[in-house]
C-alpha cells in the first residue's frame, strides 16, 4: 500500500482514508478529507488558504528548496526485494530525516530571529520616545536607542534623496531625447 499526498493541503492520505476524484482527462486527485474536496470543487486556490502547505511555502513559513525533498518523490519503477538493499534504504531514510529536522530547526530559528529583531526595534523606538519619562540607568540606554534611531533615519533620508535625484535626472534625460 502507498501513502498518497492530498492534492489540496499536501497532508498524508493513508490507505482506506480520504477520497479520490478522477477527472474526465484521467487526472487523479487525492483528498485527505471532505474539507479539501469541497475547497477543490469550489475552485479555491490552496496558496490562499492559510492552513495548507502551499500557503506556508509561498509565504516563506517553511523550507522550499532543500535537497532532502528529492527523497520524497514518487518512484514508479518496481525493484526486486533484497534484504540488504532494504536495510540500507531504511538507514538512509533515518539519516535523511535527521538532516531534515536539523535544517528545519535552523530555518525556524532564522525566521524567529528576524521577528525578534523587529520586535526589539519597535520596543527601542518606544523607549526613545519616552526618554523624558525615564530615570536612572534605563534613561541612559533609552538615550543610546534614540541616537541609534536618529542615525538610522539619517541614513534612510540620504538613500531617499539619492533615489529621488537619480529618478529626476533620468526623467530629464527622457524628456531631452
Amino acid at each position: 500500500m502507498r501513502i498518497e499526498k492530498c492534492w489540496f493541503c499536501s497532508s498524508n492520505v493513508y490507505p482506506g482514508h480520504g477520497m479520490r476524484f478522477v477527472r474526465n482527462d484521467c487526472k487523479i486527485f487525492n483528498f485527505c478529507r471532505s474539507k479539501c474536496h469541497k475547497h477543490f470543487k469550489m475552485k479555491h486556490n490552496p496558496r490562499r488558504m492559510k492552513w495548507t502547505k502551499a500557503y506556508r511555502r509561498a509565504h516563506g513559513k517553511e523550507m522550499v528548496m532543500d535537497s532532502t525533498f528529492n527523497f520524497e518523490k514518487k518512484r514508479l519503477t518496481p525493484v526486486r526485494y533484497n534484504r540488504d538493499l532494504m536495510v540500507k534504504t531504511v538507514q538512509a531514510m533515518q539519516v535523511v530525516n535527521r538532516i531534515r529536522e536539523v535544517r528545519k530547526e535552523r530555518f525556524a530559528k532564522q525566521r524567529l530571529a528576524t521577528q525578534l529583531r523587529k520586535r526589539q526595534t519597535s520596543a527601542q523606538k518606544e523607549a526613545a520616545k519616552g526618554v523624558h519619562l525615564l530615570e536612572g540607568p534605563s534613561k541612559i540606554t533609552a538615550l543610546a536607542y534614540q541616537k541609534e534611531l536618529e542615525q538610522a533615519s539619517k541614513v534612510k533620508a540620504k538613500r531617499k534623496v539619492k533615489i529621488s535625484k537619480a529618478a529626476s535626472s533620468g526623467a530629464a534625460m527622457e524628456t531631452e531625447e
